[in-house]
């Protein structure tokens, strides 16, 4: 199986969903597909996605798996996302003087 790019594995809501339901701890993935509206192979197609862009390790203990978040190839998206941070700062900085020139 080829590896997905981890832009394209968070451009999912329901990934991104699952990536927050990891962040407390490992879960397993009958636990996880609990939370969503999709069947349960949906969930497990969702969860391979984020497992072939390295986002999560799959652990297996007897019948059952867990997922563990991966988080280190987040860096990849906090390094993209970082100029973009300082142009809202410059933004938002501008509409508070602004709003402090209109109501003094």
């Amino acid at each position: 199986m080829a590896g997905v790019d981890v832009f394209s594995a968070l451009a999912n809501p329901a990934r991104r969903k699952l990536l927050e339901a990891l962040r407390d701890g490992p879960r397993a993935a009958g636990d996880l597909a609990g939370e969503f509206e999709l069947s349960r192979p949906a969930v497990s197609e969702h969860l391979a996605v984020l497992k072939r862009a390295a986002l999560v390790r799959e652990e297996p203990r007897g019948r059952h798996r867990y997922y563990h978040l991966e988080a280190a190839p987040l860096a990849e998206v906090g390094a993209w996302l970082h100029p973009f941070e300082h142009y809202w700062r410059a933004r938002m900085g501008a509409l508070r003087d602004l709003l402090d020139e209109e109501n003094p």
